[in-house]
């Protein structure tokens, strides 16, 4: 299978490097008369990205020859020849031989065989070495674009955009990531990352020849144990598996980005990209991450699900058993499952039942037929008594036939993601597993139906009255006052909050919230919002502290305010509000919170009389922050939180003016992979929600991006999305901002206040960056680490797509005064009710 040709990839970087005369200066050839010396610096040609040099690492003296980013602050090396053999003084030279070869010499090795040499298998004449501007360093003879030896097929412990990973099946050539010993020391060390051609190629993480993580098989899109392995405007990929080769290629869109894979010597594979603004490489991915990474982490014929923090993650797949219950109660999966006892599989009834959302088994014994699809697959499986699964090769055209004959090792579920395995059972495990459509069940089946059904409304019935009685002696107990006991509705709110409390979170008695709040005075109410007010208070020890004080009539219930404790405790980001305790007492309800001086940024960024103190650098840092901490909740902390009412007033500001978003209350946790789900209640603030969140109930990461983009905007233009404005001839700020977008007008908009802080392209690339986040349809919104880096990176944006909701004002010539102004939408449709706060 084969995606994108080497050859399309690299042929603009080969006329960009090699039809240059090879008599070019020293900057970036190396010739017979022109060796590099220690203390030289050989730069590619073309964009100068890379360097080539004598190099110390960090905390040793001994040095190396290697490739680095030419341009940025940080060293970064990427490539290290004699990594197994440093030199001990700066004498190095490197030169061409007599035979066309690269060579490292020493002083003291001058006249003995070289320190490293490139090998390369034709010896030639008329050879020199370039360093191209992928970062490759390359040997070529005169007037001939032909590589006799190369760098990228010798990668240390970085993969660079269009450099090779895979086994050349002609040659034996073997392409493959070692990490450094230590970050100190680049020897090779014992961590490797390399593709495994047996039966269908995978890739593998190694420790020694010891599987650590099976990044699985190509899906057609993807590495089957990579769910985050999506197609984006910033990244390519070119997979190819032939008879003469099966190689990954990665590579970038745009040259100017610079971004690098690396095998850290802790075990992780990570991928980097340069934040030119904050001068630092900022991780995208990284990896494993997970219990179910670790290679067979729960034995043969077992799926692992890390999901289910009640339950066991490791289960056995339908028609398998516990080899060792025992094992099993004591969380150890090792041992794996096997097939049921007594039963039969083969030409007895049998069928398949499908495992969802899965990476497949080890592929190294699974056979694969190429070109047929799913029902000839089932078939032929079926035939076959030895065939244990099957699934298909490739899951965007669902083509192919995987099927395993044996043990099937290290599967595990992801939430969103995934394919399809489907495992063969006996007739009787197919049974349990059968879909009766309704109506096939006869009168007998629906009598017992009936009587189910009968039953559970009398259940039902008996649990409420029971519950209702519990709910008014409840009532009565609440009227004791300072009673430290908690009042939540069943045993499992206790449950978490108490499981809060282990988390370190400090309880606080009602008495010290009302002296450190003189009372809750009104005084001291620092704003008033949808669940209560929030209030300035100074405790005993003279620390100041917010406290929010929810309503008894609020919309936020005990399930909000659980939520709101139980994420806020356990996140730490410093562009996030820190929670310092909580209260429940009775009906009392109480957060505490940092003290954050200039309140919430809608104070500052809506009053004409206050926004000047936000000049475009602060603006700038603002926007940045919440964007790095949008990121944190989507991505870097230990759960994935989508937070649903991302806006102005929920954004609070410390006294260096650094946001903080706060109000959790309505956020939810997602699993590791998932990224969207539904919900029947739609809550929020008008203006800031996604079309699919507000229209259909739907809300993922992209519904906190299209949020994002609307307070970006709001941040810019020092209005409110929602406002009226005379000079505004859309319903919203996005529709206009959008509409001078397509005129080529948008510095128009900008907040005057700016004055002559503004930056022009700065602010217009972060106006085109609010309406990629405003896009109509979710799945063309970056995600928030693509955003974070757009903000960091001067890299070519999209154009963006029409927003969601946009209206115009219309006026009709009416004698009836009260239809002289309406609305209409581009779309012909309009939201009538949203639940707002």
């Amino acid at each position: 299978m084969k995606l994108l040709s080497a050859k399309e990839f690299l042929t603009p970087f080969l006329l960009l490097t090699l039809l240059y005369p090879c008599c070019h200066s020293l900057h970036n050839t190396i010739t017979t008369g022109q060796p590099l010396k220690d203390g030289d610096v050989l730069v590619s040609d073309g964009l100068g990205n890379f360097a080539l040099g004598f190099f110390s690492p960090s905390n040793s003296t001994s040095r190396y020859v290697g490739i680095w980013y030419n341009k940025i602050s940080e060293q970064t090396v990427v490539w290290v020849a004699n990594r197994d053999a440093p030199l001990n003084d700066t004498s190095g030279v490197l030169s061409m031989d007599n035979h066309g070869n690269l060579v490292l010499h020493s002083n003291n090795t001058r006249n003995l065989d070289p320190v490293w040499s490139s090998n390369a298998s034709m010896p030639s004449t008329n050879v020199s070495a370039k360093l191209l501007d992928t970062g490759n360093l390359v040997l070529i003879q005169a007037d001939k674009i032909v590589f006799l030896w190369q760098s990228f097929d010798y990668p240390s412990n970085t993969m660079l955009p269009f450099m090779k990973l895979g086994l050349n099946r002609q040659t034996g050539l073997d392409r493959f990531l070692t990490s450094w010993k230590s970050a100190n020391d680049p020897g090779t060390g014992n961590l490797t990352y390399k593709i495994d051609p047996t039966g269908f190629p995978q890739l593998f993480l190694y420790r020694g020849d010891a599987p650590l993580w099976r990044v699985g098989s190509w899906t057609g899109q993807r590495w089957s144990g990579v769910p985050e392995m999506t197609p984006n405007f910033i990244f390519t990929v070119s997979y190819v598996d032939d008879e003469k080769e099966v190689s990954i290629m990665y590579g970038v869109k745009d040259p100017t980005v610079l971004s690098r894979m690396v095998l850290e010597e802790t075990g992780h594979v990570t991928r980097l990209t340069w934040q030119g603004r904050e001068r630092r490489w900022f991780s995208i991915w990284d990896a494993p991450k997970e219990e179910c990474d670790n290679f067979r982490r729960c034995g043969s014929n077992a799926n692992c699900d890390p999901y289910h923090a009640d339950k066991f993650e490791c289960e056995c797949l339908p028609g398998f058993e516990p080899r060792s219950e025992r094992e099993w109660f004591l969380r150890d999966g090792s041992g794996g499952c096997m097939r049921k006892s007594n039963v039969s599989t083969c030409g007895s009834g049998e069928g398949f039942v499908e495992v969802a959302r899965v990476k497949v088994p080890d592929t190294s014994k699974a056979r694969v037929v190429a070109m047929i699809g799913m029902r000839e697959c089932r078939e032929r499986c079926l035939k076959d008594c030895t065939c244990a699964a099957y699934t298909s090769a490739n899951e965007s055209s669902e083509s192919g036939c995987l099927t395993w004959h044996g043990d099937m090792e290290d599967t595990r579920t992801y939430t969103q993601v995934g394919q399809s395995l489907y495992v063969r059972v006996d007739a009787l495990e197919l049974a349990k597993y059968a879909k009766h459509p309704y109506g096939s069940l006869g009168k007998k089946g629906m009598v017992v139906i009936l009587t189910i059904v009968i039953l559970m409304i009398l259940l039902l019935a008996v649990t409420f009255v029971c519950w209702f009685v519990k709910a008014r002696k409840q009532g009565i107990k609440r009227d004791r006052k300072y009673s430290f006991r908690l009042k939540l509705e069943d045993p499992s709110d206790l449950q978490e909050f108490d499981s809060t409390k282990n988390s370190d979170l400090p309880f606080f008695d009602l008495s010290s919230i009302a002296a450190a709040t003189d009372n809750f005075s009104d005084s001291n109410k620092l704003g008033q919002g949808g669940f209560g007010s929030v209030y300035k208070g100074l405790l005993s020890n003279g620390m100041e502290i917010a406290v929010k004080r929810l309503s008894k009539n609020s919309g936020q219930g005990i399930e909000e305010f659980k939520n709101e404790v139980v994420l806020i405790s356990k996140l730490q980001h410093r562009n996030l509000v820190r929670i310092l305790g909580c209260c429940i007492q009775g009906e009392e309800k109480i957060l505490i919170y940092e003290y954050l001086p200039n309140k919430s940024l809608d104070s500052l960024i809506f009053d004409e009389s206050k926004r000047s103190q936000l000049d475009w650098k602060k603006r700038f840092d603002i926007i940045c922050g919440i964007a790095r901490g949008i990121l944190y909740l989507h991505q870097d902390s230990r759960l994935r939180i989508i937070h649903r009412d991302l806006k102005a007033s929920n954004v609070l500001l410390d006294s260096a003016l650094n946001p903080k978003i706060a109000d959790f209350g309505m956020a939810r946790i997602f699993g590791g992979d998932q990224i969207a789900a539904n919900t029947n209640r739609v809550v929020g603030t008008y203006g800031y929600m996604s079309p699919e969140y507000a229209m259909e109930g739907q809300f993922s990461i992209k519904s906190d991006v299209y949020s994002f983009g609307v307070l970006l905007l709001e941040i810019i233009t020092g209005r409110k999305n929602s406002g009226q404005y005379e000079d505004i001839t859309a319903t919203n700020l996005v529709g206009h901002i959008w509409e001078l977008w397509r005129e080529g007008k948008t510095m128009e908009i900008v907040d005057q206040s700016l004055g002559e802080s503004l930056c022009d392209l700065e602010v217009q690339r972060c106006i085109q960056i609010g309406l990629l986040c405003v896009q109509d349809y979710a799945a063309e919104r970056p995600s928030m680490s693509a955003v974070v880096f757009m903000l960091g990176n001067d890299s070519t944006l999209p154009d963006p797509k029409q927003p969601a909701f946009i209206f115009k004002k219309i006026n009709y010539e009416s004698s009836n005064p009260s239809t002289s102004e309406g609305i209409y939408s581009v779309n012909d449709a309009s939201i009538t009710m949203i639940e707002a706060r």
